[in-house]
């Protein structure tokens, strides 16, 4: 076993760092080198109610701020991320095992997903319908849900976050990121660049662990909506218990992804696509063609020439 020296990783809670509540540590290990970079706490139930603590304070506010006001924080945001992109980079590759280039464009897939969410102020507008019966008008007005929390897997420790996370700001609910305890090191450098932006205290919230702290959050009755990416099996499960608690939630699980190849496709290209779709980041994304099926005369010449590419 290895004992690892390198100081534990802390919980973002309330605008502050602090210790987890949890004695318990797993080694952060670098898959290429066995190097052990960190340790992350296991946290508790405990650590999860200090930030539905702050969360639930900093909505109060949050949620009457104007969504101009609100997204000039992602703003800043997203410019920290472009300056920080190849120091992020190296973080995702040594923690995750990914290539350079995979750890680079799945940044650049996190700011465009901010750039997006500093839209919001024109993308979430309202509306208003006038006589939709006799005497009668329509008003539509979009509102926070509340406290959300998110909880993501290892594969893409720096972009699927901010599926979630740019969303949740600029529409005005305050949140708790729950990353894989397998990869935590990318979002606790990205947390060091949320808190230059200036953000308000509590808005964000980062509690690092495994079960214990997932069922914390989707059975905390403050807790409104649940996000999740993971493997299948989990899904199920998250889905079944935040539904069981009354909680808005999805999740997105594994799938399989056929590849049709028609006669008329060209060889090479084919090829080089889907060998990219199957073994790029070794398989371990959802979007990996698993099952492909050739049609006519692509069966004379593509099983080989997969073959070669898988090998080579």
């Amino acid at each position: 076993m290895v004992v690892s020296t390198k100081k534990p990783l802390l919980n973002y809670i309330n605008g502050q760092w602090c210790a987890s509540q949890g004695t318990e540590l797993l080694d952060v290990v670098n898959p290429a080198t066995t190097e052990v970079l960190s340790q992350v706490p296991l946290s508790e139930k405990a650590d999860v109610e200090l930030a539905v603590t702050a969360a639930a304070a900093a909505f109060t506010t949050w949620r009457r701020t104007p969504p101009t006001n609100r997204v000039q924080y992602l703003f800043k945001l997203k410019i920290l991320l472009e300056e920080h992109l190849e120091d992020l980079s190296e973080t995702i590759t040594q923690e995750c095992g990914k290539t350079l280039v995979e750890s680079k464009a799945e940044l650049r897939r996190a700011i465009e997903n901010v750039e997006v969410a500093c839209g919001i102020p024109i993308l979430m507008q309202g509306t208003n319908l006038e006589d939709i019966a006799r005497g009668i008008d329509e008003i539509m007005i979009r509102q926070p849900v509340g406290i959300t929390a998110i909880i993501t897997p290892f594969n893409f420790p720096g972009m699927i976050p901010f599926w979630f996370l740019p969303y949740a700001i600029a529409c005005g609910n305050t949140t708790i990121i729950k990353p894989s305890e397998k990869v935590p090191l990318t979002m606790q450098k990205i947390f060091g660049l949320i808190e230059q932006t200036g953000l308000p205290q509590g808005v964000v919230n980062l509690v690092n662990g495994a079960k214990d702290v997932v069922d914390g959050l989707l059975e905390h009755p403050q807790i409104r909506a649940i996000s999740f990416v993971g493997s299948s099996p989990i899904a199920q499960y998250i889905y079944r218990q935040a539904a069981a608690f009354g909680k808005r939630v999805q999740c997105q699980g594994g799938a399989k992804n056929p590849v049709i190849v028609l006669p008329d496709a060209e060889p090479a290209m084919t090829t080089r696509i889907t060998a990219d779709s199957a073994f790029g980041c070794a398989g371990q994304r959802c979007l990996a063609a698993s099952v492909a099926v050739t049609v006519g005369e692509a069966r004379d010449w593509y099983p080989e020439a997969i073959a070669t590419a898988a090998s080579t």
